[in-house]
């Protein structure tokens, strides 16, 4: 694997933060299991959209609907 530094002039520390993170990365995703499914991204999470956009009750709640099709 190769990191390179594609603009700025970062310091020895803020290098060795960026590649432990790196590492980190690479180590989590090497010990989980083949076909094992990983943390859920809170981007695709059906609470975010429905958690607090439930249309409200009365006669055309029907035509207010929030769900994604």
């Amino acid at each position: 694997m190769t990191i390179r530094v594609v603009r700025g002039n970062p310091t020895p520390e803020e290098l060795a933060a960026a590649l432990a993170v790196v590492r980190a990365r690479a180590a989590a995703a090497a010990a989980t299991p083949p076909g094992a499914e990983g943390p859920r991204d809170a981007w695709s999470d059906p609470h975010r959209i429905a958690g607090a956009h439930l249309p409200k009750p009365g006669p055309a709640s029907w035509t207010r609907t929030y769900w994604p099709s």
